[in-house]
């Protein structure tokens, strides 16, 4: 099949190709930025603006797309610094996008919602119907989106479904998301040896770990239609505290700092945010269900930020106790399911993994 992906640059766009390539997918991927130096062979890069219709509509006519991955967003944070940029990229793009697949006869879009599309004052956890009255510029046009996208399905038949990810947790460089302290104390703990993170030590949203992020976009676009009943699907992992995280994390760096200095802008919109979503729904209907709990993804994501940052893994020995500033208690309701930021943000236009 030939998918295009938008916003492919991003946090979810660089792990998401090599996956779709390895299961005989013919990629083509459109962002603001160049196609990175690592990017795979075989790839069709495409340079542009999802802000600009006629680039939109020259990437898909391009590609000749079955299926478009549409990525592209400003997340939670920058949304909030640049609201009406936000606008263009997260709700105009959908609208490009949409309308191209309507036009030139791609049969199918795959779009990335966002726990940020509820709204505060729900019952824990979110189901996949509630009322959805977000409180920032991104979780307002991810829900827009979200409907755009079944007008067109019922309108003009468009093959649309979505998913509504919790916070996403990678090696990749985080992009301007509201959940970014997650990642950054595993990148900071590695790299320097301690982290302040920007919210409180008790903060509780849903999380899930990359791997898990791809296998949902792939396996949703893959299920047959004929069994869904819904198109947009909460998919749900961990809701750990964040100092569970930065415990699990200390136990495993001899020495780490990890404290707690929340920022009341950012800290906000976190506590708007469901500490745990409901996935039955995409259960039933696709057979979605996590593989990566909060220990398991720890030590994959250690040694993954350790060799891209070459430095070597402690000696073994007997499990670190957590460093000061750093507290391991339980959370009630917050643990993780079973089995299963820093850098400037990139340009605008990509997708910073549609993480929160």
């Amino acid at each position: 099949m030939k998918i295009l992906i938008t916003g492919a640059g991003g946090q979810v766009g660089t792990d998401l190709i090599p996956l779709l390539l390895s299961r005989g997918h013919q990629v083509a991927a459109l962002d603001l930025a160049p196609a990175p130096a690592a990017t795979p062979a075989g790839v069709q890069w495409i340079q542009g603006d999802v802000t600009r219709q006629e680039e939109v509509f020259d990437a898909v006519k391009a590609s000749k797309p079955d299926s478009i991955f549409h990525l592209a967003a400003i997340l939670s944070a920058t949304g909030e610094r640049i609201p009406f940029r936000a606008y263009a990229v997260n709700m105009e793009g959908t609208r490009y996008v949409l309308e191209a697949a309507r036009v030139l006869g791609t049969k199918q879009v795959i779009f990335t919602s966002t726990i940020a599309a509820f709204g505060p004052g729900l019952e824990n956890p979110v189901g996949n119907d509630v009322s959805m009255r977000p409180t920032t510029m991104y979780g307002v046009t991810k829900v827009a989106g979200e409907l755009l996208g079944e007008y067109y399905a019922t309108k003009w038949g468009l093959d649309f479904r979505g998913v509504r990810f919790p916070g996403l947790i990678s090696a990749v460089e985080p992009g301007g998301g509201t959940s970014d302290y997650v990642n950054y104390m595993y990148f900071d703990g590695v790299r320097k040896g301690a982290y302040e993170a920007f919210v409180r030590a008790d903060t509780t949203i849903p999380l899930m770990y990359m791997p898990d992020a791809l296998r949902a976009l792939v396996d949703l676009a893959e299920a047959p239609a004929k069994k869904l009943k819904h198109r947009m699907f909460n998919i749900a992992a961990m809701s750990p505290r964040a100092d569970e995280i930065a415990a699990a994390v200390a136990r495993r760096i001899p020495g780490v700092k990890i404290t707690f200095k929340p920022d009341p802008r950012r800290q906000a919109i976190v506590d708007s945010w469901p500490q745990a979503l409901d996935d039955k729904v995409a259960a039933a209907e696709w057979g979605w269900k996590a593989e990566w709990d909060l220990e398991r993804m720890t030590d994959d994501l250690l040694a993954k930020v350790r060799a891209m940052s070459g430095v070597a893994a402690p000696p073994a020995g007997p499990a670190a106790k957590p460093a000061a500033g750093t507290t391991a208690k339980p959370a009630a309701g917050a643990t993780a399911k079973p089995a299963a930021k820093a850098p400037a943000p990139k340009p605008v236009a990509a997708a910073k993994g549609a993480k929160k």
